[in-house]
């Protein structure tokens, strides 16, 4: 009986191994999420020149010169591609304005490089425009997800700044009685007033003018300073029981 010889597979070469079934189901995830980042960051650029009412899949995909179906794929409706450019504008908010501020000492510090961090932010969107401001106008009266995610992102922010002025009354910094929710509110009111004066009315100065207000109201409910020269008081001492 004639034996037939069994031909050995060819051993692969180095350069031609082959990739298992789960890198590349992990390379190809990785590159969807840099697709959906890069499609994030195209309509977060969009949605602050038109508004996020104005952000469509179709404006999306031609800007990234994509199909409609391709954008479509990433985020499924029109509605989480809005939610999703919220988060992402409210994050690198929170990176260039909120966090750089923990490094400074609790106080009027901290809360001072806040707020000098946000009116850069301003002076940079005066020109482009700010997804908070523009998307309260859109949705102020149009409850849904996308309302919703303005307005939490909004209440985070102004969360963190009123505890920041908690900590500079904490710290002596600000007057026992001060008001942190009246503080926080007329902050931000100052900085509400920036933006329609610089970017709507284009007024000169305005920024100027803003940090001025916000000093003021520092100056309202900051702690009375001592007298110069002024030495403490020694305590009293009890008169002895007789």
């Amino acid at each position: 009986m004639s034996v037939h010889p069994v031909s050995a597979k060819p051993s692969p070469s180095p350069g031609d191994s082959a990739e298992s079934p789960a890198a590349a189901g992990s390379r190809s995830q990785q590159k969807g999420q840099q697709t959906k980042a890069a499609i994030v960051d195209a309509a977060l650029g969009l949605a602050s020149q038109i508004g996020l009412e104005g952000l469509s899949i179709g404006a999306v995909a031609e800007v990234m010169r994509m199909s409609k179906s391709g954008v479509f794929a990433h985020f499924g409706s029109r509605e989480e591609l809005q939610i999703s450019v919220v988060r992402e504008y409210f994050q690198r908010f929170e990176e260039e304005v909120f966090y750089p501020a923990l490094s400074e000492p609790r106080g009027l510090p901290r809360l001072r490089t806040m707020i000098a961090n946000w009116m850069k932010r301003i002076a940079r969107e005066v020109q482009s425009g700010c997804i908070f401001i523009s998307g309260a106008v859109e949705f102020d009266d149009r409850p849904g997800p996308v309302r919703d995610a303005l307005a939490s992102s909004v209440e985070t922010w102004l969360a963190a700044m009123r505890r920041a002025v908690v900590l500079a009354r904490e710290a002596g910094h600000l007057h026992p009685d001060a008001d942190a929710q009246q503080i926080a509110f007329e902050i931000h009111s100052v900085v509400l007033g920036l933006h329609y004066d610089a970017r709507f009315l284009k007024t000169p100065g305005s920024m100027t003018r803003a940090q001025i207000a916000f000093e003021g109201i520092l100056g309202r409910y900051g702690s009375p300073p001592e007298a110069p020269g002024a030495q403490p008081q020694a305590p009293k001492r009890a008169r002895p029981r007789r």
